[in-house]
């Protein structure tokens, strides 16, 4: 669990970001910064430098920016209430949109420098009474192109979908080896959940299957399997992903099949023999694997319109998670606080055969958006929230909500909120009690 320490620096990192939005454009708007918090009150540690308190605080929960006038209470020029309402929602929002740019520029750095992910789009599920159901495709069918063009992942598939809406659609998709020519109409307003064809896809990654456990008394370690060896092929059949994998291992259930092998730089056949009843929920052969996933290079001037294809195409997939939060398909028991957050950072570095800057740089990419998010929710204490009231200012041609009346709406939002916290975090700590995973 020592991996799970690196979600600290990380968290601190988002929240420092995040605050420094609201911090500058605070200053930039001519707003008095009375005090910098990282973490939540009460104060364990503080510096007075200038006109701004620097402190430290006893929850590891956030972070604020506290400006003159924000209760509402100080009309001076300095203060937050004698600025315009646009001043005021843009330092509002200034913490999101620095996570939104935080998360860019680290998409478009790993791009740059790691490349990215070599990948082929597969249908991982097939809604019933859907366009994909009656043109018959089907769970583990590989997309190979879609109107003509030659698709890598799900961002590009969604991506022409989108221009096909009510028309006809030439898609080729790959099943068991043989080419399927089909035809298929975009719907225009599916049911949420469902996309416009009634397909959920999955970006299975071009990847070299490498064996980390191969614990005593399983197939894998009765077959001479060993921690590190990597998996060429099984039964003459080429093994490039996960898919490969586990389709080559279902199809030979009860039988003994050859499995090529790379065993440092040493080529090496190993007779396995498949168990006639597989469990379906973990290896077959009762071996943890790990991904090798294979990177291609970014072009200099590719670089940017990709980050921003991953940027949009992730922040799609994250409001589709929020949608099934707010429609109850998502338990509590779902959700991970910090104290999850550590526990998926360990099981992700330690199930991952991908280096762990890279892992580390994806978590960091995905919090980022996930803060910014967060804070832009419309509920009280949130910065959303508080933009909601700047809103209705506008709207009521400049008249203001009281400011006791909003105080009293967001300190009520702060108790649910620390007690929506809290509550996140007995479920973590239970979880990890009782030695339940978060990946599934």
């Amino acid at each position: 669990m020592a991996n799970a320490l690196y979600i600290v620096p990380i968290l601190a990192f988002l929240i420092l970001i995040h605050e420094f939005g609201h911090f500058i454009t605070a200053r930039r708007a001519g707003m008095r910064v009375e005090e910098f918090g990282i973490g939540l009150p009460p104060r364990i540690w503080g510096k007075q430098r200038g006109d701004t308190l620097w402190s430290i605080n006893a929850i590891p929960m956030g972070g604020f920016v506290r400006v003159l006038g924000e209760d509402g209470k100080n009309s001076e020029n300095e203060s937050m209430q004698s600025k315009t309402a646009g001043q005021r929602a843009l330092f509002i929002t200034a913490g999101s949109i620095m996570n939104f740019l935080t998360a860019f520029v680290l998409i478009a750095i790993l791009l740059g420098v790691h490349g990215r992910p070599d990948a082929a789009a597969y249908i991982a599920d097939v809604m019933p009474d859907t366009p994909a159901a009656e043109v018959g495709w089907e769970r583990g069918d590989q997309i190979i192109s879609v109107a003509g063009a030659t698709v890598a992942n799900a961002a590009e598939v969604v991506s022409i979908t989108d221009d096909y809406i009510g028309s006809e659609m030439p898609v080729v998709i790959m099943r068991d080896g043989q080419r399927i020519e089909t035809t298929i109409i975009p719907r225009e307003n599916p049911p949420a959940g469902q996309g416009r064809t009634g397909i959920r896809i999955a970006n299975v990654f071009t990847a070299t299957i490498k064996v980390v456990e191969a614990p005593e008394g399983s197939a894998a370690a009765m077959a001479g399997l060993q921690p590190d060896d990597r998996i060429v092929s099984i039964g003459g059949e080429r093994i490039d992903n996960v898919i490969a994998y586990d389709n080559a291992i279902l199809e030979r259930t009860g039988q003994t099949v050859p499995f090529e092998i790379m065993r440092g730089s040493q080529a090496q056949t190993l007779e396995v023999l498949i168990p006639e009843a597989p469990n379906e929920d973990s290896d077959p052969l009762g071996s943890t694997l790990a991904q090798e996933i294979h990177y291609e290079r970014v072009g200099f001037l590719s670089v940017l319109p990709e980050a921003g294809q991953q940027f949009l195409t992730t922040l799609q997939r994250m409001g589709e998670g929020l949608i099934m939060l707010i429609t109850g398909e998502v338990s509590l028991g779902d959700i991970a606080g910090p104290i999850g957050m550590g526990q998926l950072t360990s099981e992700i570095i330690t199930e991952s055969a991908t280096p762990t800057w890279v892992t580390l740089l994806n978590i960091t990419i995905l919090l980022s958006l996930n803060l910014a998010i967060l804070n832009l929710l419309p509920l009280p204490a949130l910065d959303g929230g508080r933009l909601i009231f700047v809103i209705v200012e506008i709207l009521r041609r400049g008249k203001r909500v009281a400011p006791e009346k909003e105080g009293m709406v967001h300190f009520i939002g702060l108790v649910l909120l620390l007690g929506l916290m809290f509550a996140i975090a007995f479920v973590d700590i239970d979880r990890i009690v009782s030695g339940d995973t978060l990946l599934q």
